[in-house]
């Protein structure tokens, strides 16, 4: 391509140019001698206005800078203050929201969850409605005069359409007759036929027809966690009905629930209170599992204690054919073996009960039983609990002679002793202690 098509427009006329001219123009117009300034001197002033220019400018460019620096300072604060100011109500909302939602999703699963298992619930629901109605007839409340006033009370099961009662012996202990009122609002008076102290039982007997008696459970197959309905008058309050779980099983002497060394419990959390005494523990069937007995404190804290059927209708069944309980009395303390002595004896977890003391005049004072003994066998049975020991004593026959196998600590060495010890009867008084 020819480059002549691509030549530079003419550049304008310098200053110095210009002026040259227009005082070339006035000298041909005036035919006088101009006082012109010398084209340096123009250049020299066009050059000083141009600098100044340049410096002004470069100050507004500076100005203009510091002035953007500054904005953008005092936006970012007034961000930060914002953000400060606003921070707490988005996060509070924020928070709000994911709970809001948490809630709502629970209340829909459950919802249609419900609707799902209810069929099961009222079965639940009928169960125990049906629980109440099987027990209700058979409960009955106690209350035992004392001159004008009526200072004891206490609840009852009927276990016999003849008319026997059991309730704890505690409710009617020093009494002959006490005041029996039915779930038929019936009156009556009921004799004292019996009691036991050391398994707090007592029974009664009134003289009322038409009477429907509740069925005994086996508190043997019980299991933690199954389902148990407690009734009685706690308070004086009457046909009441608590529900609960066993919550545990042998409550022993050594859980120190019971002084007793023939007692045990079991643990449930049915509310039990002062009034609900001898009142019944019944499963899901309405069968008596249970005679409700204690408390910790004075009122109901979220455990109770009833004794087993498996001892209550033992006793009963005694107690309505003797009026009172036989027992072989062997006439020791037997306590779990502490650990140290169990490793100074060689002795496994649960191998033997010690001897803590030994009653004057006892069997086992007369053939020569020491405190600090650790017993390993009476008869057939393997010693390992102490309550369970002490019952399997009492259930030997008065009269007997029994084996008892024990080891004792002489000096450096352990020694195993046999003993043959005739088994005498309880002393009634030792039962009142």
């Amino acid at each position: 391509m020819d480059e002549t098509l691509f030549d530079l427009p003419q550049a304008p006329l310098q200053v110095s140019e210009r002026a040259t001219l227009v005082h070339s123009s006035v000298e041909m117009l005036g035919g006088g001698t101009p006082q012109t300034t010398t084209p340096i001197q123009s250049s020299a002033s066009s050059q000083a206005s141009e600098g100044s220019n340049a410096v002004v400018a470069s100050s507004a460019k500076a100005s203009g800078s510091q002035f953007a620096v500054s904005s953008g300072l005092l936006w970012l604060m007034l961000f930060g203050l914002l953000a400060l100011l606003a921070g707490p109500i988005v996060v509070g909302r924020f928070v709000y929201e994911m709970r809001y939602n948490e809630l709502k999703a629970g209340y829909d699963i459950s919802s249609t969850t419900l609707t799902q298992v209810k069929s099961r619930l009222n079965d639940l629901e009928l169960a125990s409605r049906l629980v109440a109605k099987r027990a209700e007839p058979s409960v009955v409340s106690i209350t035992r005069p004392s001159g004008r006033n009526l200072d004891g009370q206490g609840s009852g099961v009927i276990v016999d359409k003849s008319g026997y009662i059991v309730t704890n012996f505690h409710v009617v202990n020093g009494m002959n007759k006490v005041q029996v009122r039915l779930s038929d609002r019936r009156v009556a008076e009921a004799k004292v036929v019996g009691t036991d102290a050391m398994n707090d039982i007592a029974v009664l007997k009134i003289e009322l027809d038409n009477l429907i008696p509740a069925e005994w459970g086996n508190s043997d197959r019980l299991e933690v966690g199954d389902l148990v309905w407690a009734l009685g008058s706690p308070y004086g309050l009457e046909r009441s009905l608590t529900f609960g779980i066993i919550s545990a099983k042998a409550r022993r002497s050594s859980s120190y629930v019971s002084r007793s060394p023939y007692q045990e419990y079991l643990q449930t959390d049915a509310a039990v209170n002062p009034g609900n005494s001898g009142g019944p523990l019944v499963n899901i069937e309405g069968q008596v599992v249970g005679i409700n007995a204690a408390i910790f404190g004075t009122a109901y804290q979220g455990i109770s204690f009833s004794i087993p059927s498996s001892i209550a209708r033992a006793r009963y069944e005694e107690l309505k054919a003797k009026g009172h309980i036989d027992r072989a009395w062997l006439g020791i303390l037997p306590l779990d073996v502490p650990e140290d002595l169990r490793a100074r004896f060689g002795l496994e977890l649960g191998e033997g009960v010690l001897v803590g003391t030994v009653e004057r005049g006892a069997p086992a004072g007369r053939v020569g039983v020491q405190p600090g003994d650790i017993i390993l066998k009476w008869n057939d049975h393997v010693a390992s609990d102490p309550t369970l020991l002490s019952r399997t004593i009492a259930a030997t026959d008065i009269g007997s002679t029994a084996k008892l196998v024990l080891v004792r600590y002489t000096g450096k060495n352990k020694e195993q002793l046999a003993f043959d010890v005739k088994v005498e009867r309880r002393p009634q008084d030792e039962d009142e202690r």
